[in-house]
Parts: structure tokens; sequence; C-alpha cells
């Protein structure tokens, strides 16, 4: 299939034969005249057909270079892009002057990811054709993706030559020169360029590099100087403001950011990112701190902009990880009342009240989900770790048929909620059940871990075939030996063998990788210590259990 791109730009305007004919080598008239059909069934989007009439034509008289131009686009709109490449070559052996022939190609060598060819086509095309600025954009942007800076700075200087100075043009080579470690010039660009011209991208992009400098007296000034010329420039409100907020300027941060949240003028948009923006990147002890002016920030955002889901979520996101769980939830849950379309909106509000712990609640709306997304089996797993808290484990059992009845020989499908079905099934008490289960997908899957796993565990729970458990722990620590909860079970096995030697270590190690943070872990290694001798130890491990449950 032939991007969507390359047949836009193959069937612009230039390709109407008109513009082609009078400096091509027409050939007799006969091929001319079967030319134009050739041309109307490509035009009109009928690629075989012209495909077909260029055939013979270009048997005919292969000396006419329209036909093999034309015959090199059908055959690359029609899927064989190396073929299309070979014909449109020999157009423009034919007529090497021919401007629309090499951008056409570079276009097609474009969607072949060759650019190092694209690259050649271009300078070939500005050698006699320089004042094409559209293609020493394409080059420009061809050298800032290789990294090629030498000759992206040449291209800029070729630009401004033709079309004049621009903020784009100096912008863009302020930023080469600062990719090049050359700092000083870069700035100068900027100041130079504002001298003459004084630009409002320019002076932003000032005030940035300043704020990088810590320069904040300097970055002020170039703000209020962009504000100046137009007041309502976003990134250069949101750059005033970040002098403020990184100045630690309280007292003229949050009534400058609040003034700007609350103007209805601006989209939510951008102060959605921005919020979103200072949250990751702000020490948690600043946020604590200014909480409340923080809330009136974020309540500004909600009371400009009511019912737009960016807005509710940021909001709503910053509430519920700041403590306020419930102020939190009720902003996430009217996202997904005003957009119930919205299968982001709809996972984030029912996540989060997983975290919450509001079983009854996620397991009802991951139900309504489900019905709304019957495609996103994410939901029936939302709705089944509700359900394991609740302990309403035949009800999992019925999700996981329902998913697998929907996708029977899809086993990326049918191995996971076979594998819930068992864990169900075994904490449900049905532990004859949940064995014939596991086996069955280890029977598909014999190396699926979370199986292995569990059905291991709960044979040493019930004491049973210890040897046939430690095989099969033992194949998911070789395979992931980092993870906490595989080492677990195998060192709990060893333990239960009497290796506790050997499962001293295992311990050990998961005691590295995120045991730390499971009492159960914790509770099983103290059992270890003091199988050991080591009381004092199993103590300290015994008690940071108490803590985590």
């Amino acid at each position: 299939m032939i991007r969507s791109a390359l047949i836009k730009a193959l069937l612009s305007t230039v390709l109407l034969l008109a513009l082609l004919l009078p400096g091509a080598a027409q050939g007799s008239l006969a091929v001319e005249s079967a030319l134009v059909d050739a041309v109307a069934d490509f035009n009109a989007g009928r690629y075989a057909s012209a495909k077909a009439r260029l055939k013979v034509l270009a048997a005919a008289d292969p000396t006419v270079d329209a036909v093999w131009y034309y015959y090199g686009l059908s055959e690359a709109l029609t899927g064989n892009k190396t073929v299309g490449v070979e014909y449109l070559k020999k157009a423009i052996k034919l007529d090497p002057s021919n401007y629309w022939y090499k951008q056409r190609l570079a276009v097609l060598y474009e969607s072949m990811g060759q650019d190092g060819e694209v690259q050649a086509l271009y300078e070939d095309i500005l050698k006699t054709n320089p004042d094409k600025v559209e293609v020493v954009y394409s080059l420009l942007s061809l050298y800032l993706k290789e990294g090629y800076y030498d000759k992206a700075l040449v291209a800029l200087d070729d630009l401004e030559a033709l079309s004049g100075p621009s903020e784009r043009i100096a912008t863009t080579r302020h930023d080469i020169l600062r990719a090049q470690g050359k700092d000083k010039e870069a700035t100068q660009v900027l100041i130079d360029f504002n001298e003459k011209y004084s630009s409002i991208e320019v002076l932003t992009a000032l005030g940035e590099y300043y704020l990088t400098e810590y320069d904040d007296s300097l970055a002020l000034a170039s703000f209020d100087e962009a504000l100046s010329i137009d007041n309502s420039y976003v990134p250069a409100i949101l750059g005033k403001a970040e002098v403020y907020r990184l100045t630690k300027n309280s007292s003229s941060y949050f009534p400058y950011i609040k003034g700007f949240i609350a103007d209805q003028m601006y989209s939510a948009y951008p102060k959605s990112m921005y919020l979103t923006n200072v949250l990751r990147t702000s020490d948690p002890n600043y946020i604590r701190a200014r909480e409340s002016q923080f809330d009136s920030v974020f309540d500004a955002l909600t009371e400009a902009h009511p019912s737009d889901s960016l807005a509710l979520s940021t909001s709503g996101s910053y509430f519920y990880t700041t403590g306020r769980t419930e102020k939190g939830l009720s902003l996430l849950k009217k996202n997904v009342e005003l957009f119930p379309e919205s299968n982001t909106q709809t996972t984030r509000y029912l996540t989060s009240l997983i975290y919450a712990r509001k079983w009854e609640e996620a397991s009802e709306g991951a139900a309504a989900a489900w019905e709304r997304f019957p495609d996103d089996l994410v939901y029936p797993e939302i709705a089944n770790m509700a359900l394991s808290s609740l302990n309403e484990y035949d009800k999992i059992v019925d999700n996981c048929k329902k998913a697998i009845a929907m996708h029977p020989k899809d086993t990326s499908v049918t191995i996971p909620f076979m594998s819930m079905m068992g864990d169900a099934l075994y904490q449900g008490g049905k532990s004859k059940e949940a064995f014939k289960t596991y086996k069955k997908v280890l029977k598909a899957r014999p190396d699926y871990n979370p199986v292995l796993n569990n059905y291991a565990y709960f044979l040493s729970l019930e004491g049973k075939s210890l040897s046939k458990a430690e095989k099969m722990s033992r194949q998911t620590v070789l395979t992931e030996p980092d993870n906490a909860t595989y080492l677990d079970t195998y060192g709990w096995i060893l333990h239960l063998q009497g290796k506790n030697d050997q499962a001293k270590k295992y311990f050990k190690h998961a005691m590295l990788h995120g045991g730390k943070e499971n009492a159960t872990v914790m509770e099983h290694y103290a059992e270890v210590l003091e199988a050991l001798g080591e009381d004092a130890l199993a103590r300290v491990y015994r008690s940071n259990a108490q803590i985590k449950k």
C-alpha cells in the first residue's frame, strides 16, 4: 500500500501532461495521442490501466521521457516502488533538465526511507534551480535529521539569500550553533536579529536561553520585551512564569500563572501541558508547601474549562496524586461521563479506583466499560483485580471464560486468561480444577512463567509434589533471575525441602530486587533465617513485614 503522503505528492497538479510535453521528446503523433489516454487514466486513479497503456508505449518508442515518467509513477502507486525508481531514472536520463522528474523521484525515495538518495537529488536540482526555496527547506530538514550541521548552515545562508531574513531562519541557526557547542555565537545570532527586527519569537528564544544559563534578570527582560509586542503570546507568558517559579518568587508566580490559567481566551491545551510539566519537574516538597496555592491554580483550570477532557484529567490527576483522592476521582469520573467514548480516560479513572481500593466501583465500572469497548481486554483484567479483592472468584472465572470465548484461537488472549482463571479457581477453593487449568496452559506454553510460578507455589502451600514444584519454579528464576516473586517461590520451596542455605541465597537476591516491598516475601525470608539460627536478622525482617502489611 502506497503511503497517502506519497500519493498526494505524486498526484499534484504539476502532473498534468500539458506541463510536461512541451519540453519532452514527444515522439510520433500516435504515441502522443496514446499517452494522453494513459495520463487520463492516471489522473483518474486508474493506475493499472495507465500502466498497461504505458507499457505498450514504452516498448513502441522508448525515447519518450514522459512515458517513462508516468510509467514510473504508475508502478510506484501500485506497490512497485523499486521499478518506479528505475523508470523515473530513465525519464531523467532522457530529459536531465526536468525539475519535476527529479522532484518526484526524490519524493519516491523519501517514501522508501532512502534519505541519502533524496539528498543527492535535491543537491543536484539546486545546481540548475538554485531559486527553489522548497527544495532548500527539504535539504535543510535532511541535514538536520542526519546531523550535518555545517551543510545545514550553508542551506540557511541560501534560504536567507533567496527569501530574506526571518525568525525561522534565525532561530534554526541558533539551534544548530547550540548543537555544535557554539553557545556565544548562537546567542549573538538572536541578539543581532532582534536588534534589526524586534521579533517576538526570537525574544522568547533569548529568554529561554538566558533561563537555562540561570540569568534570571535577562530572561525576564527578554520575555517582557516579547510581551510588549504581543501580550497574548503563550510561549513568552509561560517563559515569564518559569522565571518566577524557578527563582521561587511565589508572590509573583502564583497570581501571574493563575491569571493565565483562568483566562478563557487561551485554550486548555497549553495550560494543561504546562501544569503537567510543572508537577513532573518540581520537588514534591515544594508543591506540598504551597498546596493551597497550587490548588487554586488547578481549580482555576477546571473553572475556565469545565468540559475539557485534558483539563479535567490534569486537575483530577493532581488532586488524586496529592492525597485528595475523592476530589481527584470526582473529576476523573466527570471526564468519563462527559466523554464515554474515550478509552484513555475510562482506563485512567478505573485504574485510579483500583489504587484507591474502591473495589466495588472499579468492578462495576470495568464491567460497564467492557460493554462499551468489547475488544479491549484491559477492562476484564481491571474487573478481575477488583473482584479478587472482593473474593468474588466465580465472577473472575466467568470473565475469563467470556474473554476466551471471544478470542478462542488467539493464544495472546487465551493463555493469560486461562492463567487468571486457574488462580481464581484455586483461591475459590477449587484446587483440582485450578491444577487442571494450569496443566492445559503448560501444554500449550510450557515456558509460561506466571503459571509455572503460581502452580509451583500453590503446590508448596499444600505440601504436595515439592520436587515437581521445585522444577517448575527453578525454570522461572532461570529465565527471570531478578523477579522477586519468582525468587520468593523458589526460595520457599527450597526451605520446605530443608535446603535453607540455598534458599537464603535466593531470598537475599530477592531483597535486592523489590522483595523488601512485599510483606509475604520478608516473612518467608525471616522463617528461613530462623531455621538457620539467625534470629536477630529474622526479627528485623518480621518487623519490616508487619510495617508493610
